[in-house]
């Protein structure tokens, strides 16, 4: 009997272009390379700037010019989701003739005054007209996952059980399509990203299994904040690293992801402290808190 030979790692970092990078994002940057390249792995980059209203003109340049400056180097070429509509319509409309999906045509405040999820209002209505959502008949998602690091997570049942928007009513496209359908198609064996993504992890791995495709594993590294609760983002105009001192800034990043270089690396380039990482790489080390703050590291 042949052994049984595990697929090839393949990982990714998937940032928004809506600004330049910043550390939070070069935390993911760095967790999901080493976390990749530790394993003798592809680290793929993509760009997902499906929500174009949010998208920042030459931020996408920028934040792989940064990558470089970093020395987080990719393999392949960079995939861009708003290539990719033709890909995601080809998705929505399989689950369309699978009976999976129906059109909804509530407002943003009716669905923000339900507190918490979305209660089906639509379901059963058969929409054909007017500016129309498309949600996915939430299937049968377990209210937890097991984390590569932290272990087993538990989701809020409300969200597991939300008939989630697949396609947006002003014709945009759903994170939560799209980054299945990438992931599926890039053949990613591991998904390792901040932890305010972690609620979402048990809808996606759902998803994957209606689609016929195993869900890659998960891995959530704690999020930069400034004081709890408030993440560095370019929402909260976190400041770019792409002009920040290179060895520093790495070396703060390792820091923080409880890799802690020896003093002989100690303002060494980028090159020699991601050789160090990927040889001394333990996710065990990884703090198991979901926040830290950022000003503890800098």
């Amino acid at each position: 009997m042949m052994p049984v030979v595990p697929p090839a790692y393949r990982g990714r970092f998937a940032p928004s272009p809506s600004g330049p990078l910043h550390f939070g994002s070069l935390i993911a940057a760095v967790g999901s390379y080493l976390q990749a390249k530790s394993q003798q792995g592809q680290w793929l980059v993509r760009m997902e700037d499906i929500d174009k209203p949010r998208m920042q003109a030459g931020a996408a340049d920028s934040i792989l010019r940064t990558l470089e400056r970093y020395q987080l180097l990719w393999d392949g070429g960079v995939w861009v989701q708003s290539q990719r509509l033709d890909r995601y319509q080809q998705v929505l409309d399989l689950l369309k003739q699978q009976q999976l999906t129906y059109a909804c045509n509530c407002t943003r405040s009716r669905i923000q005054s339900l507190g918490q999820g979305y209660d089906g209002f639509c379901r059963d209505k058969n929409l054909t007209e007017g500016q129309l959502a498309w949600r996915l008949k939430a299937p049968a998602t377990a209210t937890s996952f097991t984390d590569q690091h932290a272990g087993e997570i538990q989701i809020p049942a409300t969200l597991a059980a939300e008939d989630y928007i697949l396609k947006r009513r002003d014709g945009l496209f759903a994170y939560q399509l799209v980054v299945v359908v990438d992931d599926m198609d890039q053949g990613i064996t591991e998904v390792v990203r901040g932890a305010d993504l972690i609620d979402l992890t048990s809808r996606q791995q759902a998803l994957f299994r209606l689609l016929g495709a195993a869900a890659p594993d998960y891995l959530h590294l704690p999020l930069a904040v400034l004081e709890p609760g408030f993440k560095l983002s370019k929402q909260n105009h976190a400041p770019a690293v792409e002009n920040w001192p290179v060895s520093e800034t790495l070396t703060a990043v390792l820091r923080f992801l409880g890799q802690s270089p020896p003093a002989e690396l100690i303002g060494a380039d980028a090159k020699e402290l991601l050789a160090w990482a990927c040889s001394a790489w333990q996710i065990r080390q990884i703090p198991r808190q979901n926040e830290q703050k950022a000003t503890d590291f800098l």
